[in-house]
This record gives structure tokens, sequence and C-alpha cells, in this order.
């Protein structure tokens, strides 16, 4: 069994780092670590969950408590959500829930920071508290990721408000201002230097501002900030970047804590013969955790027939009933979606509906959900196992002397006929080989001709092959139908290239996925593949990939001149709104931090442009 000090870097209790690694998402999120037991021993956070669960598994400098760790993992699960802010509230949670060994935990009534406004009828406090209560009356917002960023926001609030701190029994005995007036912090409303309606004024205007309601404060700052630069105030104009980025990160609204509510979440992503549903409970506005399922299905199946039957099995199925919530968030709309809700409704005792249309909270829950399910499902489709198990299949069905160790698969992409590339993807027994992918730029062909395509790229590729300067193939396929595989033949046959089978994949009449026709290139005949067949899957996967480098490859370089600035080139964007974003988030570091709902309250950015943002800056 290998140790840590392998070059897999796999751990003693058996866990595929590596493989692990090179699927995982560099987005944030929240990784839990399992045992061979299926017992949790670590949840962690993350802004970058790739970098981050690398460093679990470094061949030195680990402190022993954590090689003690890594020795125990069998598996690992992640959570992807929409912020940094949103992997801490999640990673609360589930240490509460869960109590991991190998977290630290901490009393649940001291948990979460709130920003306070107190009762005072004519001169209310802004205070940091710890914990909720109903005491006392008052106005509560929250709860907070860092005590840290409550406390230094507060600094700010009183410097932009001049809001009192104080307690109650000393704002009562106050005879002359305090020194938070003497520094421009306070207007000393304990001895009336202000009147009531000018301070809840300055209150409303506070309030308004953590409630997300107050855009034009930040513009303020901004221009101040700008006016500031001009006058090469640059002290000054520092102070105004800080106290935007302090108020920004108070204004941030949480996907994981909302208002309340109880919802399970169910998303269902399914590509290359694998469908994944996702399960996110939540209970009283808080994302409690998270469940993964692959079941067994048909390709003729549409994903409202499999969320219905999938919710059937969910709900009803086995010895023990599960919780029904209120909400049952959908991506889609289910097959016998009333009748379902009826049954629902009346195993709870209570109306229970299956809602897809939502806004809000929910929208971003039902987002959030989506995206895990399209992750793990790419992590499942690129595990080793699943691999192997297709490769074998792939073996039997083209009845070759061995499992293959090497596929190649070609495709053309072009814009109009100009701009042609094409792409060659390299599979192995693990997966995608990318470290071997190739774009080959096209030139010296007539526009939209995709045989001399394919022809050159064939040739250029096989000809250093010939010549012993690359690795030979095991298998190739050719993303097209007759025509490009009898140019593929041809290119061989001039090459002396006998015995590597050629495999042509067209999507046949239809063109549904489930139903493409094999061509092989020695005999000629035409097959298809059962839908569910695993072989067919593979095939699927090499093919949709290939498909999608060289898409992606042809528009890098199609948008190659409008790549000055990383914000240029994203459509949508122009001058204004690139001007606008680095205004008010500071800088392009601090916009690659930003959420998508944060990008929202940047003036001009609509939700789309915000999500078409957020793909650009993570290469998406």
């Amino acid at each position: 069994m290998p140790t840590r000090s392998d070059s897999t870097t796999e751990s003693s209790g058996g866990f595929d780092s590596r493989h692990f690694l090179k699927q995982l998402t560099e987005r944030p999120g929240v990784y839990r670590m399992y045992d061979e037991g299926g017992s949790v021993l670590y949840v962690g956070k993350a802004g970058n969950l790739k970098k981050r669960v690398s460093s679990y598994f470094r061949k030195t400098g680990l402190a022993p408590k954590t090689e003690a760790l890594v020795a125990k993992i069998a598996s690992i699960e992640v959570t992807i959500t929409g912020s940094e802010t949103e992997a801490l509230l999640l990673e609360q949670n589930l240490i509460k829930s869960l109590r991991p060994p190998y977290n630290i935990l901490l009393r649940d009534d001291k948990s979460y920071p709130y920003i306070y406004v107190s009762s005072h009828s004519d001169y209310p406090s802004l205070t940091f508290r710890r914990g909720r209560t109903k005491k006392g009356g008052g106005t509560w917002y929250g709860p907070f990721p860092s005590s840290g960023a409550v406390k230094e926001s507060l600094n700010v609030l009183q410097k932009v408000f001049r809001i009192r701190s104080c307690s109650e029994s000393y704002f009562r005995n106050r005879a002359r201002p305090c020194l938070q007036y003497q520094i421009n912090r306070c207007t000393a409303p304990c001895v009336g230097y202000i009147s009531p309606e000018d301070y809840l004024q300055d209150i409303r205007h506070a309030t308004m501002f953590l409630e997300g309601k107050n855009p034009a404060i930040i513009r303020d700052l901004m221009d101040a900030m700008e006016r500031a630069a001009e006058n090469l105030e640059f002290e000054k104009a520092a102070a105004c970047r800080d106290q935007i980025n302090h108020l920004r990160h108070v204004q941030e609204q949480q996907s994981v804590d909302g208002e309340g509510g109880d919802a399970d979440v169910i998303a269902i992503a399914q590509d290359a013969g694998v469908v994944c549903i996702v399960v996110i409970i939540v209970r009283g506005g808080r994302v409690l955790g998270t469940k993964d399922y692959f079941p067994r299905y048909s390709l003729e199946q549409s994903e409202g027939e499999l969320l219905s039957a999938f919710l059937g099995q969910y709900y009803f199925g086995g010895n023990t009933r599960r919780e029904i919530p209120k909400d049952i968030l959908v991506p889609v709309e289910v097959e016998g979606q009333e009748l379902l809700a009826h049954a629902l409704s009346d195993a709870a005792n209570r109306e229970t509906r299956i809602r897809g249309n939502v806004r809000g909270e929910r929208r971003r829950w039902l987002e959030l959900a989506m995206t895990n399910a399209q992750q793990t499902l790419l992590t499942h489709i690129a595990s080793k196992e699943t691999v192997y198990r297709r490769l074998l299949a792939l073996r039997d069905m083209l009845e070759l002397a061995e499992t293959p160790s090497r596929m190649e698969c070609f495709d053309i992409s072009h814009s109009h006929g100009e701009n042609t590339v094409a792409s060659c993807v390299v599979f192995d027994e693990n997966g995608p080989l990318k470290s071997d992918y190739r774009l080959y730029n096209i030139e010296g062909v007539k526009a939209g001709d995709d045989y001399d395509a394919m022809r050159q790229v064939l040739t250029r590729r096989y000809r250093r092959m010939v010549a012993g300067e690359g690795k030979r193939p095991d298998l190739v396929f050719i993303d097209g139908g007759k025509g490009q595989l009898s140019i593929a033949r041809e290119v061989f046959d001039e090459l002396g290239v006998s015995d590597i089978p050629l495999i042509g994949v067209a999507k046949g009449v239809t063109r549904r996925a489930g139903m493409e026709q094999l061509i092989d290139a020695m005999t000629g005949d035409v097959f298809r593949v059962p839908a569910d067949s695993p072989a067919l899957h593979l095939i699927q996967h090499i093919r949709d990939e290939s498909h999608r480098f060289a898409i992606t490859g042809h528009r890098k370089g199609r948008d190659k001149k409008r790549r000055q600035s990383t914000l240029e080139g994203i459509e949508g964007v122009g001058p204004k709104r690139r001007r606008e974003l680095i205004r008010y988030f500071g800088g392009i570091q601090e916009l690659r931090k930003a959420s998508v709902d944060e990008m929202t309250k940047v003036q001009g950015i609509s939700k789309s442009l915000a999500e078409n943002i957020y793909a650009a800056l993570h290469d998406e």
C-alpha cells in the first residue's frame, strides 16, 4: 500500500489524492474528509478548493496532527459555494451538526457576531454583539461571518455616520463630550450637540446601508476617492478605498444563512451517460449539508422524468421515511408534479410545494445545488474506477487484444469557415490527460473545408510519430462521419500506419445523445451501441471533450486581440462598466474574489452579466 512519500501522493488509507485533485475545482467551498467507515474526520472551508485540499498531500512540512488526519482519509466530498463568506458559514453549520473529531468545537451560542441597533427612542447606539437575544428590543443585523470584519466595519460606520457606541449607563451620565467626539467619531448626542431628528437621519442611513438599500453611499465614497487621487492626496484616497471595502463586506448578503425557511434543494446534471442528483438540506434558513446520488437511468428519460422517479423513492422508499420540508426546489418541471406534491402534503400533514420558479434566497440555494451537481458529476466521470470499467467495456466492444492505455480524438472548429483550428485530446487509464492536449492552427486550406483541415492536422500529428517524435496511441477517434474518417484512413495509409484502430463517431440521423453511430475505418461497418453501454459513455466523453477543447481554442484565438485587459473581451462590459467595476471593488484582485451577487450591486451590472463576468474571470 502506498505511503505519503510515494510519487502518487496517495494517503496510507488508500485514498488516491492525485487523481482526486486533478479534477477538483478552484472555486470556493467546503470539503469533508471521511474515514473508511464513512465517519466524518474533518470539515474545512477554502477560497480555492483545489489549492487548500492539495496542501494536505504535500510530501513534507505537515504537522503531526495533520499527518494523522491524512493517514485516515478514505474519501473527500466537496460543496461549492458562491463566495468565501458562504463557505465560512456553511463550514460552521456542518461543524455544529457533524462535530468532526479533528475540528475545534466551539460553544454553539457564541458562534455568530451581530450588529445591534438599540431601542433608545432619540439616540440609539450601534454596537457589536455575540449571539442574538430577545431582551431589550432593538434591531439585529447579521449574522456575519467574522467578528474582526464586523468590528472594523463598525469603526468605519462610526467614522462615516458618527453614531455613538457607548453603553446606556455611560450615555445617561455624561456631562461633557467624550473622546469619541474629539476624534470626530461621534456627534455627542449625550450632551445635545445634535438634534434627535438629525441623529435619527444618520441612524436611518446606517441601517439602510446594512440592509443593502443605499448604494449611493458607496458612490459618494468612490467620488471622494477619485477627487483625492486627482489632488494627489493619496493617503486620503487609500482611506476611502479601505472604507469602501469594509462597507461592502458588511453589506454582502449571505446565501448560506438566510432569513429562515425549510427546504430540500434538488439539482440534476447529466453527461456521458451518467446522471448526478444533488440534495441540499436547508433548515431554518441554513444549509446543513449535501448528499449526492448516481441513479441508473436510460438516456431516453428527460430530467423531469428522472426527478419524478427520484423524489418518489427519496421520500417514500426505504424503511425510514425522510423528513418532508415545506418547500422542495427543483431546476425543471417534474413530471406529475401536482400529484407528487399532493402525496407529499398528505404524508407531512401540511402543505408541501414543489417549486422551480423562485427568486431571492431560494434562487441562490437552487443555483448552489446546480453548481454542485455539475462539479460532482465531473469528478465522478473522471474517477479511476469509472474510467477503468468503461475501458474494459470499450475493449470488449471493439474486440481489441489489449485494453487501450492511450486514446486520441480529433475535431475541427471554425467561425463561418474562418480561423479554423483542430483539437487533439488524449485519454489514458485515468481519464483526460490534459498535459498532452494539443491545438493546431489550420492554414492554407479553403474556408470551411473540414476534410482538408482534418487531413492537415492528422498529417502533422502522425508524421512526427512515424519519425519517432511523438507518443503512439492505441486507438484514434475522429469526430465526424464517413467523409472525415476516409480522410483519416488515407493519411494513415500514406504514412504507413496500419496497426492503430480508427473509429469515426457520427451523431446519427436524430443527432441525439445516445444515438451515435460508430464507423470502423478498417471494415467500413457502421454500428450502434446500446445507450446504457459504459463503452459508449466513454466515447461520448472523449468526443465531447474534443469538441469543447476545439471550441475553446477557437474562441481564444479569435479573441486574442481583445485580451489586453482581464475585463476586455467580455461581451457587454464596455469602458464605462469596466470603470464602475474597478471603482467599486478597488482593483481586479478584489473583483476576482467577489460573488455574482456582489457584482450585481455595481451600477449597470445585471445578474446575467455578472454571471458572464464571474465565468470569464475564473476561466469557466
